[in-house]
């Protein structure tokens, strides 16, 4: 397999890693062959390897025979900042290794040059990577939306001839996929009309992704697909606290789980510690430390400031912390080699996100991955349970990739327009080149092109037109301004809310804030930011500028919207777990099942069935996906309170749940006690005489004289 490979780089393989990996056997023939290739493996297998090395090979080819001239031709893009930034290390290791090999050898070899460009990248290096292109490109698909898009940038992308996009599946399944499909099929037109009709070769990486013919459409049309499974050995186990578990985990609980942490952070080299929510990485991070000494933890997530989080990643990679506690921030495809173990704070919410985080211990060819799942509620353990189960079963998610979202087929067009002039059925049908919007019917582009050329009317007259649109000779172009408003407006990642954490008096950048924590907060309140007490001296807008607190006792701030609900998969996984441990409690082997197919200890699989079982003898039934229980009860207070017990996930629940809402809403709206808004009003949606202000704020359309929420 190597005898394809310059000498320098088979000799530099085989010190480093000695024989190829399965996914680098299958994949290499094809990518030396040219074709759009697809390579699913398991985590720690080889892929971005397997990827990078052809280009390599490539690149090091033209630099001995002193032909490698100062243009992009690799680039690579990855859904986190943090693999961006991972990848570059990683590339500039054997980089330099076969440099000195080549030293050695007395070959003369030019300097290959990487480069970063994400939204952390400073100007400097921006600016320098404009004068001299990089020979490799790592980023992200929103910098290189901006790249495509910016006049400068756009010249350094049009010598591209090969595209990595590594964990796709963590990007095709939403909006960001179809953003990134439509720029790529972008990048395409560039390159062809530089390169004499040729496109960049595309190589996609995933760990866990089903199913991998929609992917690898996603990818190309004619793409090989090299899947060598997604199934691994693991050591996984669940652990509780020693106390009886309950509805909600108590501080005494949350105290012995730290300390059963700690234990088993010292037992260990590294350990990587996941959590969901960003509060409770600040949280755990700070019970840690307090434990293990102020060097031992440190937290990373994407509330953090650039230099923090690659500080943490630095030391982490170079087995200087004892423990890192993170949330998704660090779940994809980060070379993390030096950890042996990881411990999940509750579940993953997800079987790939399971796959993913679990794989970051052990990861390095032919390692067994070790994992501790720590459950701190009673249904937390039968989700834990189920988890376990359906790895051990190869289940996995199912891609959804979603077709046609017209939002980010508006953003696009005016991106195209303002960078070169475009025939209309030429940008269609290079739109439909992409495979989210190979069915996008024609009437749906005229009418988004008419807007962007129109604008939206108002009562302030229109607005919003951003393309020059010439029917005549069937083209169109963008308007003054229109580069400006893509670049600024771009992407499919919701805006966040959030302040800036400015420390003072260097005016160090720390991290961000919710911005509704920030309110709420007030001069001389102490807060925790990267296992850092520091205290607010004011709060400005947008801005909170404060102090180092020198270890005072700090609250924890919160995030919202951040935590992940559970996918359809594992929630069907939850419902047959169920039904096992009731069917099997009859016969008393209900708890070798549990032992045995979902890695818990004898007290824990104690629990779970006692649970089930209270909550049958509760409800006269088991909720199954097959059976749903509709529980009604009066809480303390005595109100009444109805609880749907559905065990579908939260696509299903989430749409259900609105449903529901404006049902409630239509047969008994709430009043507002003021006197002076008594008028009723026939509701815009359901025609319900009801008071002003009084429907729900899932009304959609407006009524004259309504106040805006019905």
């Amino acid at each position: 397999m190597l005898s394809d490979f310059d000498p320098l780089i088979r000799e530099w393989f085989e010190e480093q890693f000695g024989a190829p990996t399965e996914p680098q056997v299958q994949g290499w023939p094809a990518i030396l062959a040219g074709h759009d290739v697809l390579i699913s493996a398991p985590t720690g297998s080889g892929k971005t390897l397997a990827a990078f090395l052809i280009c390599l090979n490539q690149l090091v080819l033209e630099a001995r025979a002193g032909s490698l001239s100062d243009e992009t031709q690799v680039v690579y893009v990855s859904p986190l900042k943090a693999l961006s930034n991972d990848v570059r290390k990683n590339l500039e290791i054997p980089l330099g290794q076969i440099r000195e090999l080549a030293e050695k050898r007395g070959v003369a070899l030019a300097s290959i040059r990487t480069a970063v460009r994400t939204g952390d990248t400073p100007i400097q290096e921006r600016l320098q990577m404009g004068r001299k292109p990089p020979h490799i490109l790592v980023t992200t698909p929103e910098s290189l939306y901006i790249l495509m898009t910016a006049e400068k940038s756009r010249t350094m992308l049009q010598t591209a001839r090969t595209l990595i996009i590594d964990e796709i599946h963590a990007m095709a399944d939403d909006k960001r996929g179809s953003h990134l499909a439509l720029t790529l099929a972008r990048l395409d037109a560039l390159t062809e009309a530089h390169q004499d009709g040729r496109r960049p070769q595309r190589i996609g990486l995933s760990a866990t992704v089903k199913p991998i013919e929609e992917v690898a459409n996603y990818i190309g049309p004619r793409t090989v697909i090299v899947n060598t499974g997604h199934r691994r050995d693991m050591d996984l186990a669940v652990m509780i606290p020693r106390d009886e578990l309950g509805p909600i985990a108590t501080h005494e609980m949350w105290a012995e789980l730290y300390d059963r942490i700690a234990e088993h952070i010292r037992a260990h080299r590294t350990t990587l510690v996941f959590v969901n929510t960003r509060r409770l990485s600040e949280r755990i991070a700070h019970a840690l430390t307090e434990r293990l000494g102020a060097d031992a933890v440190v937290s990373h997530h994407g509330s953090l400031s650039r230099q923090a989080r690659l500080r943490a990643e630095t030391r982490l990679k170079n087995g200087e912390l004892r423990a890192v506690v993170a949330t998704a921030s660090l779940e994809l495809g980060i070379d993390i080699g030096s950890v042996d173990l990881v411990v999940q704070i509750g579940s993953t919410r997800s079987i790939a996100v399971g796959l993913q985080r679990f794989g970051r211990a052990g990861h390095w060819v032919r390692a067994t991955p070790k994992a501790r799942i720590i459950a701190t509620t009673r249904d937390e353990l039968i989700e834990c349970a189920a988890l376990i189960r359906a790895i051990r079963q190869g289940e996995l998610e199912r891609l959804h990739i979603p077709e046609n979202a017209l939002d980010i087929l508006s953003q696009q067009i005016v991106a195209a327009a303002a960078c070169e002039t475009w025939n209309i059925d030429a940008l269609f049908e290079r739109i439909r080149s992409a495979w989210p919007y190979r069915n996008l019917p024609r009437s749906d582009f005229d009418q988004i092109l008419e807007m962007l050329a129109e604008g939206i009317a108002t009562s302030r007259g229109r607005s919003g037109a951003f393309l020059h649109l010439d029917r005549v000779n069937g083209n169109v172009r963008g308007r003054r301004g229109a580069r400006l408003a893509a670049i600024t407006s771009g992407g499919a990642i919701p805006d966040s809310a959030n302040y800036a954490v400015t420390a003072e008096p260097d005016g160090r950048n720390v991290g961000t804030i919710d911005e509704d924590f920030a309110v709420e907060s007030q001069a001389g309140d102490v807060f925790l930011l990267g296992t850092h007490s520091w205290r607010i001296k004011r709060v400005a807008s947008g801005r909170i500028f404060v102090e180092d607190a020198k270890g005072a006792a700090p609250s924890v701030p919160f995030w919202r919207g951040e935590a992940p609900a559970r996918s359809a998969e594992l929630s069907r996984a939850v419902s047959e777990t169920r039904e096992k441990i009731h069917e099997l409690s009859a016969s008393g082997e209900a708890a070798a099942f549990l032992t045995g197919e979902c890695a818990l200890d004898d007290s824990s699989a104690r629990q779970a069935i006692a649970y089930v079982g209270a909550g049958v003898a509760s409800l006269g039934t088991l909720p199954t996906q097959n059976t749903i229980v509709a529980e009604r009860f009066f809480d303390e207070g005595g109100g009444m309170q109805l609880v749907l017990h559905a065990p579908f996930g939260a696509r299903i629940n989430r749409a259900w749940g609105l449903a529901l809402r404006k049902r409630f809403c239509r047969t008994w709206p709430r009043r507002m006690p003021s006197p002076r808004k008594r008028r009723r009003l026939p509701c815009a949606v359901s025609g319900t005489p009801t008071f002003r202000r009084s429907c729900c704020r899932i009304c959609a359309p407006k009524i004259s004289g309504c106040a805006g929420k019905s």
